[in-house]
């Protein structure tokens, strides 16, 4: 009685519209992924991989596995040695450093 029949009424038009209304959350939400979470894991990815390339002999450094020591060897092949107690020397594979504690400086070549 109350309800009356709905009757499409120029649907082909509107069909163009509806889609773009329909696209904009969705690159709203992806640019906010990207601007919460992609962009400055990127950036901590890139400051961790030069932290790494700039290892240095004498540079006390902490593992991923919290262990604390000093580089006495950097090799080309992603490895170092680090000495964790005296003469106890380990081989650490390069990504695994987390933090260097003291940096030292390099040796000049003057």
């Amino acid at each position: 009685m109350f309800i009356t029949p709905a009757y499409a009424q120029a649907a082909g038009a509107a069909g163009g519209a509806n889609l773009l209304s329909s696209l904009v959350p969705f690159i709203l939400i992806f640019g906010i992924m990207w601007f919460l979470l992609i962009r400055p894991q990127q950036k901590k990815m890139k400051e961790h991989r030069a932290m790494v390339e700039g290892l240095h002999r004498g540079d006390q450094v902490v593992t991923a596995g919290g262990i604390i020591g000093k580089v006495t060897k950097v090799k080309e092949d992603g490895e170092i040695e680090v000495e964790i107690a005296p003469n106890v020397k380990v081989r650490v594979v390069r990504s695994t450093i987390t933090t260097v504690l003291s940096k030292t400086e390099p040796a000049s070549t003057e």
